[in-house]
Parts: C-alpha cells; sequence; structure tokens
C-alpha cells in the first residue's frame, strides 16, 4: 500500500513545478489609428507578481499598449487574455481586476482626499462596511491620513499621485496598469511613489508600469522596450545591459565639443554619448582602450579631469538600442 505521506509530497513537488499560467498574454495585439500602427503585432507574456516596465521614446506605444488592456480602446487585430478573460468578449469582468492609472491627473479637484477614495469605491462596487477600512489603510499607505481633507487640486504633484495611485487601489486589484505614473514630480515624491509600488509587488500585485526614466526602469523585474509600435527587446534589466558588447568609459572633458568629435574618430570606439558635462564611449575593450584615449586627448591637447572604466546602466543601453533600431 503507497504511504500517503509520499504521495502528498509527490504532490507537493508537481505543483511547484507546474507551470504558472501568465496573468497577461496577447499575440500580435494591433491598433492602428487612420495608418499608423500604434501598436503593432504584440507578443507580451506577463507573469502573476511581475514588476514590468514599459520603456521607449514618444510614440513608441506605451500609451496606447495600456490603454488597450484597460480596455479602452477596440483592438484592430490580434487578441489579448487578461486574468483568464479574453479581452474581446470580457472587457466587463477584466476592468474589475485591474486598476488603471493615467497620465494626467483625473480625480476630483473639488473633492477632499477622502470624498475621492469614498466616491471611486463607490464606482467600483466596494460595500459600504468595506469602504471606511479601506480608505483609511490606504491613505495610511500613501502618507495622505493629515491631508486627508485636503481638497485634491490644493495637493502638490506627488500628493496628487499618490491619491490617484491610491484611488486605482481601492477595489484591491491584482493587476496595475499605470502610465508614466511619476513624471511631472519631484525626486523625494518619486521614491516615496516607488517604495509603494515595490511594497506592492513584495505582496505579489502584477504591476505594468510604462516610465521615461531608466533608473526606475532598472527596479522592474522584467523591461520592454518598445519601438515604432513594436515590443523590441523583452527581458530582465541585467539581461539587456548585457546586450552592449564591450565597455563604457566615463570621461568629462573640459571642451565637451571637441573631444565628441574626436572621440568618434578613435579605435575602437563603438558609439559616443553625452551626459551633461560626460562624455560615455561605448568600446569594444575598456582597459586596453582607456589608456590610447587619455593619449589622444593629452596629444591633441584636450583636457578633462577624470577618465575611468564605468558600470553600463540601463540608459546607455536603452541609448544604444534605440540608435541601432534608427539605423537599422
Amino acid at each position: 500500500m503507497a504511504d500517503p505521506r509520499s504521495e502528498e509530497a509527490v504532490n507537493y513537488v508537481t505543483s511547484i513545478q507546474s507551470p504558472v499560467n501568465p496573468i497577461i498574454e496577447t499575440h500580435t495585439l494591433t491598433r492602428k489609428f487612420k495608418e499608423n500602427r500604434a501598436v503593432d503585432s504584440l507578443d507580451l507574456t506577463i507573469q502573476p507578481g511581475d514588476l514590468f516596465g514599459l520603456v521607449g521614446p514618444d510614440g513608441a506605444g506605451k500609451t496606447t499598449t495600456l490603454r488597450l488592456l484597460a480596455g479602452l480602446l477596440y483592438v484592430n487585430e490580434g487578441q489579448a487574455t487578461i486574468a483568464g478573460f479574453d479581452l474581446a468578449t470580457h472587457p466587463e469582468e477584466i476592468k474589475q481586476r485591474i486598476g488603471y492609472m493615467a497620465q494626467a491627473f483625473s480625480l476630483y479637484g473639488k473633492l477632499s482626499v477622502l470624498e475621492n477614495l469614498l466616491f471611486f469605491a463607490e464606482i467600483f462596487d466596494v460595500s459600504r462596511t468595506a469602504q471606511k477600512a479601506r480608505a483609511e489603510r490606504l491613505l495610511a499607505f500613501a502618507g495622505l491620513t493629515e491631508f486627508k481633507n485636503r481638497r485634491a487640486a490644493h495637493l502638490s504633484g506627488g500628493m496628487q499621485k499618490k491619491l490617484a495611485l491610491a484611488c486605482t487601489l481601492i477595489h484591491e486589484p491584482p493587476i496595475l496598469l499605470l502610465d508614466e505614473p511619476t513624471t511631472g514630480v519631484d525626486p523625494v515624491s518619486r521614491r516615496e511613489f516607488w517604495n509603494i509600488l515595490t511594497e506592492l509587488h513584495l505582496n505579489g500585485t502584477t504591476i505594468i508600469v510604462s516610465t521615461p526614466y531608466m533608473d526606475e526602469a532598472d527596479r522592474c523585474s522584467r523591461v520592454g522596450l518598445m519601438y515604432e509600435g513594436k515590443l523590441v527587446v523583452c527581458d530582465s534589466p541585467a539581461n539587456i545591459r548585457g546586450q552592449l558588447q564591450g565597455d563604457l568609459i566615463e570621461i568629462f572633458p573640459e571642451d565637451w565639443h571637441a573631444a565628441h568629435r574626436l572621440a568618434l574618430t578613435l579605435e575602437g570606439v563603438i558609439e559616443a554619448q553625452t551626459y551633461g558635462e560626460a562624455l560615455h564611449l561605448l568600446v569594444d575593450d575598456g582597459t586596453r582602450r582607456l589608456s590610447q584615449i587619455q593619449s589622444a586627448f593629452t596629444k591633441n591637447q584636450l583636457a578633462y579631469k577624470t577618465a575611468r572604466i564605468a558600470p553600463i546602466r540601463m540608459e546607455e543601453a536603452f541609448i544604444s538600442l534605440i540608435r541601432q533600431m534608427e539605423r537599422g
């Protein structure tokens, strides 16, 4: 007779080895505006609990993608499944399971912070008994308790973003779609907002966030780079950075324009990017090229403050990949 404990162990091992169904999956998802394919044959897979960053230049299709997933735009071609529901046939069921936060502040400025929360609780059919407890918990979570009676229009930009997120969370959705949620807010508010997102992520909420900030993309578990409506790279931040062949040399020249022109003529320099006063040179071999570049600057009487081999960041990888696409 089989040992029931052995059967239980086998069932447990089987369960942890079983693949998890994606919470969001799209196949050739397409949205056209007249002749423009704003989202072009998008294949995307998001696993439960992912913190997924969607990055790309203006007009890449990030906002249209999020609006499609939120059911706010109809699909021209392809299909999408969200939380087990087909986007074309069950959009209302999907809307109950997502929280969508648009770029622009879309709350009611004449209502107080608390009144906005309670209003959205009514919209999402949150029971009267649960409304107050959820509102108080979200106010504390977003750091807005002491401002709950202030009108939304009188909040700072960072507070407005946190209020918008709290209203998005009032019906406790398992999926969040956030369209550039920290654009236009100060660095401290941006960090506070991301601390909130990180806590939600650690508690199992699936988050898709579009962002123009590469340091934010680096905080995501996976990143998708969109360009002209297509998803061209989708991987972890470390793997995306690893796609750049070579090393990065950071140099602070006194004559930036002359240094930039010279750098592009030097052997081993693949690409030159500018960051304020710094010049970032992507080279084939950092150890070998650093001394050569320093010698070339000295020979051409181009003074510089410092020169070093620096780690490649998401920003360098992003710009380099975009340039490759524009050339290709």
